[in-house]
């Protein structure tokens, strides 16, 4: 058997690299935003079960995901 290939190897991250690499979003934002998601869905669902029109349950979904954010910012610390 002839194993002519070597096994790839990894290049470990300097430590300039590694140290200026910052996360995309706060874990506290992306757990505000999550909420924020969650929170719109409940109401796009709700509204959309009364029987309204899907845009009118789809634009109150949203503008309870959106009034929910500083509300939440607060909250969650």
């Amino acid at each position: 058997m002839n194993d002519s290939q070597s096994p790839q190897q990894s290049i470990p991250p300097t430590s300039s690299e590694s140290a200026s690499a910052q996360p995309f979003l706060t874990l506290h934002a992306a757990v505000v935003l999550l909420a924020a998601v969650i929170i719109g869905f409940v109401i796009g669902g709700l509204t959309a079960l009364t029987g309204v029109p899907v845009a009118a349950a789809v634009t109150a979904g949203l503008t309870s995901a959106g009034a929910s954010i500083p509300g939440l910012r607060t909250l969650i610390r």
